[in-house]
């Protein structure tokens, strides 16, 4: 039985132990095609039998300039990107774009109010990527300055939605109006609409029409203002329909939002929510106050996570997995010209929604 060496073997001391050169034992690993099966598979077994690693990455990188890694920006706590149902479905998606190519994902959270503690220049010069997927900041947030001064290939998924980067996104703004549109259907004129953060600047309360028209995130502004467009048209003042928010979007603060909503007005018969977890939050609510979910309120969300879709919530069920795939391959893409020195036209990609009827929307009380 062979021993293996003690010590760790170097490219050097492998290529001498087998009489080939240093470039025959970088193709085994990098370019394998460029042997036989048999002499790669004899480098590789007296590699592991001495001790020999592989090749260094940092020196492959900086030889190759790829790093193999992409970055993913959100400015959301680390824990948010993996208990929110519609961001795990974009990252799947990311990884399911990345699947082959041996490239890895790094996540860098900045906090919802950039509480990562270190300023976002500094942040982001130390994540050592290929290029960055911005995933749903405001148009002004410093993160996504910060990743342009890096001048590497970005892609911005959601918002900023009028960026003049590479884009993936949906039409939030029409996407929510079939869902507004089934509630006037219903006959329901007393409607309120819950959102989550509007702006970088904290606000948890009411929405006054000022807040919704200087909103520098742009999602939760299109969603209400596509929202307040349909009931304006059925002869609704937008100005008489209360809009109530959370800066942080977890369950006790969607609940509290809901609570925060129905108790101010009382006489509402149906809530519009801009996100799946509002509509469970008004839910959970209503089950705790013992409000008959459809037959006293009506409720409507958006994004159509798996929870909600158990729950028959009547939303809007856009493709976020599909959109984390997107971003991916276009990165991917955007990355190879980048490399080459070859420019190239900056993309837009807006991705399809569709409505659920779903069984939370009935007929207005009266």
């Amino acid at each position: 039985m062979s021993k293996r060496r003690s010590g760790r073997g170097t490219l050097a001391s492998l290529a001498a132990e087998l009489g080939v050169s240093r470039t025959t034992v970088s193709n085994a690993y990098n370019r394998p095609e460029q042997l036989s099966p048999a002499l790669r598979e004899k480098i590789l077994a007296t590699a592991e039998r001495i001790g020999y690693p592989g090749p260094d990455p940092t020196a492959r990188s900086l030889r190759t300039r790829r790093t193999d890694t992409i970055g993913v920006l959100f400015t959301d706590h680390l824990s948010y990107a993996f208990e929110d149902l519609a961001s795990v479905d974009f990252l799947a998606g990311m990884a399911e774009a990345s699947f082959g190519s041996h490239v890895s994902l790094t996540l860098i959270p900045a906090g919802p109010d950039g509480e990562s503690g270190i300023n976002p220049p500094q942040l982001l010069s130390r994540a050592v990527v290929d290029g960055f997927v911005v995933y749903s900041v405001a148009c002004d947030d410093p993160y996504l300055e910060a990743a342009r001064m890096r001048r590497l290939p970005i892609v911005v998924c959601d918002q900023p939605n009028d960026t003049d980067l590479p884009f993936v996104g949906i039409d939030d703004r029409e996407a929510i109006k079939p869902a507004a549109e089934a509630v006037l259907a219903a006959g329901h004129r007393n409607i309120g609409i819950l959102a989550i953060r509007l702006d970088r600047k904290r606000n948890d309360g009411p929405v006054d029409e000022a807040r919704l028209a200087s909103a520098r995130l742009h999602v939760q502004q299109a969603r209400v203002q596509g929202a307040l467009e349909v009931l304006a048209a059925a002869g609704i003042d937008p100005n008489s329909v209360p809009v109530v928010e959370r800066h942080i979007n977890d369950a006790p603060n969607n609940i509290d939002a809901a609570r925060e909503l129905l108790e101010t007005h009382p006489e509402l018969t149906a809530v519009i929510c801009t996100t799946d977890s509002m509509a469970l939050g008004v839910l959970e609510y209503a089950r705790q106050r013992g409000i008959r979910v459809p037959e006293d309120l009506s409720v409507t969300g958006f994004d159509g996570i798996s929870t909600a879709l158990q729950r028959d919530v009547t939303t809007i069920i856009q493709p976020n997995r599909a959109k984390g795939a997107a971003a991916g391959h276009m990165l991917h893409l955007l990355i190879d010209a980048h490399l080459a020195d070859r420019e190239v036209e900056v993309p837009r990609k807006i991705l399809k929604t569709s409505f659920y009827a779903g069984s939370t929307v009935a007929s207005a009380r009266s």
